[in-house]
């Protein structure tokens, strides 16, 4: 005798939203992504402004994990903006390398380092205005430095946060700055800096470009876009990245109160190896 199958109701259309109520979700969100991550910072490696400035600038269409295993290279090579404005740029290309967009990203660490060097008195400057000014530096990279080393709060809207932002209904824009923009109308101030923290940590682990883990959402409840991904609980649990799923994170030296396990350094190579 053949199963009968068990026909699933059509899901019933949401209603339309009120700005407001957009408004009391978003901040709801905010608020259970801390409960998830309270532990949220961010994943580039660095001991002063100069070394997140940098790296941060390296991050660009590559992950977190391989800026953390170059950097220790760079940082001994070239400990300050003085020594990185005089470095010599086929040697610097070569240190970056495994960063991708080597030369690109070679000419705007010097460029930045001979402005922090003659304009700054060799001190990354503290304003947005300053800092996007630098060579390679646009508002993502200076809302990272001013949040983190200066304690004046951003917004940073990578790929991650522009991603997240339009799958929980908080804009429709694609424009990075538009984007910043709307969000930061929504949240206080006092916010911006850890809800970025906590939105790219949720995209990295759980709300995948690609595939996300939507049967293993903490949140699946407040987000419109549930079900674009995996639904099965099971199957969502083989998606989850990093400390979620039981594996490294992305700094080689993480916070004391990370839960998960530190990154591996890069391996060594032999003589005209290339990663």
């Amino acid at each position: 005798m053949a199963e009968s199958k068990v026909r699933k109701a059509a899901p019933k259309p949401r209603k339309p939203e009120s700005h407001l109520a957009m408004v009391r979700r978003a901040r709801k969100i905010n608020r259970e992504l801390a409960e998830v991550y309270p532990y949220a910072h961010p994943e580039l490696d660095f001991e002063d402004p100069f070394q997140l400035l940098v790296a941060t600038v390296l991050s660009a269409q590559t992950t977190d994990l391989r800026v953390n295993q170059t950097t220790p290279a760079l940082f001994a090579a070239y400990p300050t903006p003085e020594d990185l404005a005089a470095a010599v740029p086929e040697q610097l290309e070569e240190i970056i390398r495994p960063t991708g967009f080597f030369r690109a990203k070679a000419k705007s660490l010097i460029g930045l380092s001979i402005a922090l060097r003659d304009e700054f008195g060799g001190e990354v400057p503290n304003t947005l205005a300053d800092l996007v000014t630098l060579p390679g530096v646009g508002r993502k990279t200076a809302n990272v430095v001013l949040g983190n080393v200066f304690g004046v709060p951003g917004i940073t809207v990578d790929t991650h946060f522009g991603r997240l932002a339009r799958r929980f209904g908080w804009t429709d824009e694609e424009d990075p700055v538009k984007v910043e923009a709307v969000v930061a109308e929504i949240f206080p101030k006092s916010e911006w800096t850890m809800l970025s923290h906590r939105v790219v940590f949720h995209g990295r682990r759980i709300c995948h470009a690609r595939k996300p883990a939507c049967g293993a959402c903490p949140i699946a409840p407040l987000c419109p876009s549930y079900g674009e991904g995996e639904t099965d609980p099971a199957k969502a649990a083989t998606l989850l990245k990093y400390e979620k799923g039981g594996q490294p994170g992305q700094r080689l030296k993480p916070p004391a109160d990370y839960p998960g396990l530190p990154a591996a350094p890069a391996p060594l190579l032999r003589p005209g190896q290339s990663v």
